[in-house]
């Protein structure tokens, strides 16, 4: 285990990293209604920019997961960045909506190294119950990115009004956290601890994982519950702006609420993981998103609370977002002390797939009113928690016991 300047500073780095997402995706949310208009497309059309990011962020850490427990973390974490910072500046020159989904999709594949690779040395450095504190301090940092990039989205166009300047700000950010990475992260996998693979051992370790019915059941919980994020970074843009009102500027201001709560989530977990353990937060995480996701379907289908009928319910189901994420991903990684980058990249894999595809359902159901997104949010917390009490079973802080 790291001392606590040295852990402190590499949760930093890690937090930073691990921003690769939010900065990626919520920055350039203002901007999708804008995106219609200038490639002349639809708006399913340009959510797809959105999916095709998820997509190539999950399958990306199928990659990074089990070469990382082979090579080592650190450099293949700078490959990874170094591929994002050179596809956010391809962005920039995309003149069709199919070239900007296509860059997109790697600019995304580069991405994918920073959040599978962070939870790896999460699981290398610390032990269960420390690990869901550090993931949830270390998520803090993605959390803060979230709640800011939509602002300055938004008013780089208010103020330069193209959103091009969006994509080279995230070239500049992929710069700064290369250099991070070279001078801040040291390897924590060493050569001793290496594992040889080959495809085949690599597919055998995946179903390994896979095939783990408690594992399995806290990546579908940690899935589904990351999955309504995917779902409001699809809908709320168009409900906000295009059917509220809500100007593109003032659009950051209502998902930073939603990004409030989660920082809230986070540091009561990170304060109160170490005495109540990893279930009964995730119990508590899973119940309050239930009732946050019934809650905004009921007040969709009614529609007579108007936008704070959407904003409210959003903010209760997203303030235990990490508070299930980081529980969830401790508990499906116990089980793998020796395949953390594997089972990180399986994780990361569920996680950002199902969101895609969630992200794609509420763009293909978009009718212009907010029961789409209402009800595919309201279905996946529902099964998320399902999968916590069904799957993951009746598993004691202490008996936990790896494979």
């Amino acid at each position: 285990m790291p001392s606590h300047a040295t852990g402190a500073a590499v949760l930093i780095v890690l937090g930073i990293l691990t921003a690769f997402g939010p900065m990626s995706m919520d920055m350039y949310l203002p901007a999708l209604p804008e995106l219609v208009d200038f490639f002349r497309t639809t708006p399913s059309k340009a959510q797809l920019t959105l999916s095709a990011f998820t997509i190539a962020f999950g399958a990306g850490q199928l990659v990074y997961g089990p070469v990382s427990d082979r090579m080592g973390r650190r450099n293949v974490l700078l490959v990874g960045i170094a591929i994002y910072a050179v596809a956010s500046v391809l962005c920039v020159f995309a003149d069709t909506i199919n070239e900007l989904i296509l860059v997109r999709f790697f600019q995304a594949i580069g991405g994918a190294a920073g959040i599978v690779l962070s939870r790896a040395i999460i699981r290398d450095l610390f032990d269960r119950l420390e690990g869901a504190r550090a993931l949830s301090l270390m998520l803090l940092i993605p959390s803060l990115a979230a709640l800011i990039a939509p602002f300055v989205g938004g008013y780089l166009l208010k103020f330069f009004a193209d959103w091009r300047l969006i994509f080279w700000v995230l070239s500049a950010f992929g710069i700064v956290a290369f250099i991070l990475g070279i001078l801040k992260l040291p390897e924590t996998h060493p050569p001793e601890k290496r594992i040889k693979s080959s495809i085949r051992k690599i597919m055998r370790d995946y179903v390994t994982v896979l095939c783990h019915r408690r594992a399995a059941g806290y990546m579908i919980c940690g899935g589904l519950s990351f999955a309504t994020m995917f779902a409001q970074l699809s809908g709320t843009p168009f409900i906000y702006i295009d059917l509220f009102g809500v100007a593109p500027e003032d659009f950051g201001i209502l998902f930073g609420l939603n990004i409030l709560a989660i920082m809230v989530g986070s540091y009561l977990n990170s304060r109160l993981v170490i005495r109540f353990g990893v279930r009964r937060m995730l119990a508590v995480g899973t119940t309050i998103a239930l009732l946050g996701g019934i809650g905004l379907a009921a007040s969709a289908a009614y529609g007579g609370f108007g936008l704070l009928g959407i904003v409210i319910p959003i903010i209760v189901f997203m303030m235990p977002h990490n508070m299930v994420n980081a529980n969830a991903t401790v508990g499906a990684m116990e089980y793998f002390p020796h395949l953390a980058g594997t089972a990180s990249a399986m994780l990361g894999f569920i996680r950002f797939g199902t969101g895609a595809l969630v992200g794609a359902l509420v763009g293909y159901f978009h009718d212009g009113t907010a029961l789409p997104m209402s009800y595919i949010i309201a279905g996946c917390v529902i099964g998320s928690a399902a999968a916590f009490w069904f799957l993951t079973g009746e598993l004691s802080e202490k008996s936990a016991k790896p494979v």
